[in-house]
């Protein structure tokens, strides 16, 4: 489970939790919209979901709820009683014993949360692209559909070599042309140690 409190400069305090399972993606584009300024206008909440394609209803006293097409994914902002604070749940659940519903994931977020990170929320959650996984490593793993795209094993490794050695070169450059535009030398490696000591 993740908790994220906090407390914004205008005083507000407001709490998020999410639990086991949650899609790392679906976390990403919330805090990624944290660390940005909000935008000047306040972005749209409900129309990425019923763009694409879920269901959408909203009862007298101001409860809302969306659900997507299969039934599995659903999202709601509701009050316990008419007049109280609304709250945000999202859930991913499935057909359980004896009627009820067996959750694969949840997440709880305050309504005293600024709308952009809410927005994001749902963006994401509306979101159709593909996710990475390793094969069979996701919970329920008869509800989705796995195909093996991209690097594997040894050519993934690789990849993450020629990654690595890129990074450093950029780096060793950047670094190269600080050096050039202050006008100090570029820092030079330390030279070697001299072995000592018998070979073994």
């Amino acid at each position: 489970m993740v908790a994220h409190p906090r407390q914004e400069e205008d005083g507000r305090r407001w709490y998020t939790e999410f639990g086991a399972h949650t899609p790392v993606e679906i976390l990403a584009h919330l805090t990624d919209a944290l660390l940005q300024p909000a935008p000047e206008q306040t972005p749209p909440i409900w129309s990425p979901l019923t763009a694409a394609g879920w269901s959408y209803e909203r009862d007298e006293h101001g409860n809302e709820m969306a659900r997507h097409p299969d039934g599995i994914l659903s999202l709601e902002r509701w009050a316990v009683e008419p007049g109280e604070t609304f709250h945000w749940r999202a859930q991913a659940a499935v057909p359980g014993g004896g009627g009820g519903l067996r959750r694969i994931w949840h997440a709880y977020l305050d309504e005293q949360m600024p709308p952009h990170p809410i927005a994001a929320f749902t963006t994401a959650l509306a979101d159709t692209e593909p996710v990475q996984r390793a094969m069979y490593d996701v919970p329920h793993s008869h509800l989705v559909t796995q195909e093996q795209r991209g690097p594997q094993g040894e050519q993934l490794a690789e990849t993450h070599r020629v990654r690595l050695k890129a990074m450093r070169a950029a780096g060793r450059k950047a670094r190269r042309t600080a050096a050039l535009t202050t006008g100090s030398p570029a820092p030079r490696a330390a030279p070697a140690a001299p072995a000592s000591g018998r070979a073994r």
